[in-house]
């Protein structure tokens, strides 16, 4: 057993008992697993915030795992697209919707007398300097990330992951769907659709690993590792014919591959 392993357990035990944010990626997956081995099943519970932003096939993923580690699941509905804030689709718009998650959980947490509320934050998240207004909702509502407190990263955390038999330890990364649009480009279900059903096309036709069709309004731009993007191109023609089909004009295979934050980095001047 590693170190920050160790020490994460031995932070969780310290834990009277919590509820997690649970979104069933790499990193909130691995939690929910070792608060369900570290407090038991009575003492804490994994809860889905679900709205049009999480995609269907995330949440048949999380449901599985929670349903193959016996971690006990709640799902609560989230209003973000609600929130003219949140809609209109600032490059804060997380900050937004972690406020709306959280002024849904936190209740339920007292309500089922669970002390702690805590997410999957890693040490990664908080060392690598990108954007993450997200985070800052979580500080001002008073949550833990037990992760990122014992100074976990991702790697550690796949690699623990892989020990305990969890099918997320090599998962790509898995934001929001809102995390697709363009900032300034309003947030709405139609667009929130287009793009959960040209990604799932592009994973029928065989694409893994790190997947993003940034949505422009008419224009689709598919972000994809660097070893897909010539398998892609050579596919261009009836990718644009089905992705035409769910509304977009234009579609581009961006010759840079899939790149982590691309849409702040696109409203950041060029020297």
């Amino acid at each position: 057993m590693s170190d920050t392993v160790a020490a994460l357990r031995e932070l969780v035990r310290t834990f009277p008992s919590a509820l997690l944010g649970y979104s069933g990626g790499v990193d909130s997956a691995y939690l929910a697993v070792v608060l369900r081995q570290e407090l038991g099943p009575d003492r804490m519970v994994a809860a889905i915030g679900r709205s049009a932003s999480y995609p269907q096939a995330q949440w048949a993923a999380a449901r599985a795992v929670a349903e193959g580690f016996d971690v006990p699941l709640i799902e609560i509905a989230t209003h973000e697209l609600e929130d003219p804030d949140y809609l209109a689709n600032p490059t804060d718009r997380c900050f937004f919707c972690k406020t709306e998650l959280w002024s849904r959980l936190l209740p339920e947490a007292r309500a089922r007398g669970l002390a702690v509320v805590c997410d999957g934050t890693n040490a990664d998240d908080l060392g690598s300097g990108e954007h993450r207004p997200g985070y800052a909702a979580g500080e001002r509502a008073g949550i833990r990330s037990p992760l990122a407190e014992v100074g976990m990263t991702k790697a550690e955390i796949r690699a623990a992951s892989h020990d305990l038999g969890l099918p997320t330890w090599d998962a790509p990364a898995a934001p929001c769907l809102s995390s697709r649009v363009a900032y300034g480009l309003a947030i709405t279900p139609r667009r929130l659709d287009q793009v959960e059903r040209a990604e799932a096309y592009l994973r029928d036709l065989g694409v893994t690993g790190d997947l993003r069709v940034r949505h422009h309004g008419e224009r689709a731009r598919i972000e994809v590792e660097s070893h897909w993007i010539p398998w892609l191109e050579a596919r261009l023609a009836a990718v644009t014919v089905r992705l035409g089909a769910l509304g977009f004009g234009v579609v581009e295979v961006d010759p840079r591959g899939y790149r982590r934050g691309s849409l702040v980095q696109a409203l950041r001047p060029r020297v």
